[in-house]
């Protein structure tokens, strides 16, 4: 498992992931479910590259993001996440979890 930049609750985040190898096809959707712990039922958000939370950079980067809205709901704490390739017959498991801490900023509340 690999840890992330924290999450800050109501704000966008980004994270770049960078391959040894050129892994990142042009032209591949993925999609991944952020959650509590693998084993919880509840998918907290759902990123994918139709709808923009994956997005291709090279052949060895991918961005991944989540809008504000998104990370509005999240708890205070840690999610999971990982990516699934999703245009290939079976879906491609692309064997990596990230571990990424979830906080509460001091500063929230200003948009009107």
């Amino acid at each position: 498992m690999t840890e992330g930049p924290a999450v800050m609750i109501g704000y966008p985040w980004r994270l770049q992931i960078e391959a040894a190898a050129p892994v990142f096809v042009e032209g591949a959707a993925y999609a991944g479910q952020l959650r509590r712990r693998a084993s919880d039922p509840t998918v907290l958000a759902l990123i994918s590259t139709a709808e923009g939370g994956v997005l291709r950079v090279s052949d060895t980067i991918l961005e991944l993001g989540l809008r504000a809205d998104q990370t509005a709901g999240l708890p205070p704490g840690r999610v999971v996440l990982d990516l699934v390739r999703v245009d290939v017959d079976p879906d491609l498991h692309l064997g990596f979890f990230l571990e990424i801490p979830v906080a509460l900023p001091v500063t929230r509340g200003l948009a009107p």
